[in-house]
């Protein structure tokens, strides 16, 4: 009983942003979640040079790259349903496992000058597949750790974790070590960050699955998983502010990401005169953003009108597209970068903690990995669209459509789904 209350007392002292903390399965959910990113980081890093040492170029790359974006889609609905069937720790533990285990073969087969291809293709497909896995299994295991009124603040610190470290510390280190030594040395970091991980990971407390399995499952497995899959869809089917945010969102990504990430740096290199270096600023300027705004996120309340504020985030966020179409100066791109990351990431720490909270325990894996699967699956194709349409229609009114039309998905998502009376219904503060 002392124990409990003295946590409750360093809880009440602590920040906000910090009171999962009190929590020890957490801590070392935590710093398995660190090591992770960091390995990710070094990874990606690693892959590009790898290449490049192997003589390949940017169509060697592609061909690597897509394998690993394969792995991730083929997988990502049935990842839910395991997530909601296999306790996530064991998840976790075996997507670490293989990651670490594929990370350390590529740095021994890279030292040894034996890498192919091939080899790193199939071997970034292996790890696509575990990042499906990934995802519903943190999600849904998180409400297990953590008391309900933490979710935001841990949803807050990984949406700032999770960019400063793998999208900023994990490639810078990785780039230092690839000119210190080799791709292969990089890898290497990256396994005994990621076994590190592991090891970290081994420390969280097992919890038991948060709904009842049927005989059925034992009995009929694929009849069941189908089963387990249909109820995940009519989940959302039936659930107007699940529905209504995820078509918006999906639609936000189609028109945005292929902006974003192809034609940004043609933007700054053949209208701005920028190179490579004012790219970088724009990246760091939106991992900053979006750190500082998660971070903020973390702090506070839950706002009352979370599903209102959260759609028009999304929404409004994607206004700076405008000035990046008038921008006539590199600075200009980085400022409205910093304002994108910023107004895209406090949302997304919104909508973990309203999955985490409002989903059944039960559904909460398939709910994610539908939220995952539909995050992911319209990437490639706006990526795609992103430079013919820029052909015919020119840069700056793509753009223009990058910046207006999220707008009018995030308004038509609250009217027609009547969001603001759910979210006075259904209260999270």
């Amino acid at each position: 009983m002392q124990d409990t209350v003295g946590d409750q007392q360093v809880g009440r002292r602590l920040p906000r942003a910090l009171t999962p903390f009190r929590s020890p399965g957490y801590r070392w959910l935590a710093l398995a979640m660190v090591c992770t990113s960091f390995a990710h980081g070094m990874w990606i890093v690693g892959l590009v040079w790898e290449v490049i040492r192997m003589g390949g170029g940017a169509a060697q790359l592609s061909v690597v790259s897509t394998a690993s974006a394969i792995g991730v889609v083929i997988p990502a609905l049935l990842a839910g349903v395991v997530a909601d069937r296999v306790p996530q720790k064991q998840i976790l533990l075996v997507v670490a496992a293989v990651e670490v285990v594929g990370m350390g073969t590529i740095a021994a087969l890279s030292s040894l000058d034996l890498d192919r291809l091939a080899i790193l293709a199939a071997i970034s497909f292996v790890t696509g597949m575990g990042m499906a896995f990934y995802y519903p299994a943190y999600s849904a295991w998180l409400p297990a750790l953590v008391a309900e009124s933490d979710l935001q603040a841990v949803n807050g610190f990984e949406g700032m974790v999770r960019p400063a470290i793998g999208q900023a510390f994990g490639p810078a280190v990785a780039g230092a070590v690839v000119a210190m030594a080799s791709p292969g040395a990089a890898f290497a970091v990256a396994a005994i960050a990621g076994g590190v991980g592991l090891l970290m990971l081994l420390r969280v407390p097992q919890t038991p699955l948060r709904r009842t399995l049927d005989e059925d499952h034992a009995t009929h497995p694929i009849r069941s998983a189908v089963r387990d899959m249909r109820e995940g869809f009519a989940y959302m089917m039936r659930t107007p502010w699940l529905l209504a945010t995820l078509l918006s969102a999906s639609l936000m990504v189609l028109v945005i990401m292929g902006p974003l990430e192809v034609l940004i740096p043609f933007l700054i290199k053949d209208r701005l005169g920028g190179g490579p270096d004012d790219h970088s600023y724009v990246l760091v300027a939106f991992g900053i953003g979006g750190a500082l705004a998660s971070l903020v996120m973390a702090s506070v309340r839950m706002p009352r009108r979370y599903l209102t504020w959260m759609n028009l985030g999304w929404g409004l966020g994607s206004l700076p597209f405008l000035a990046i179409g008038l921008a006539d100066a590199v600075w200009q791109v980085v400022v409205a970068a910093f304002v994108i990351g910023a107004l895209f990431s406090a949302p997304m720490v919104i909508w973990g903690t309203l999955l985490q909270r409002r989903v059944p325990p039960e559904l909460l894996g398939r709910v994610a990995s539908l939220d995952f699967f539909v995050s992911i699956s319209l990437m490639p194709v706006s990526m795609a669209l992103a430079g013919p349409v820029s052909d015919a229609i020119g840069l700056r009114t793509t753009f223009f459509i990058a910046g207006l039309a999220p707008v009018v998905f995030a308004v038509l998502a609250i009217s027609l789904a009547r969001l603001p009376a759910d979210e006075l219904a259904h209260p999270l503060r």
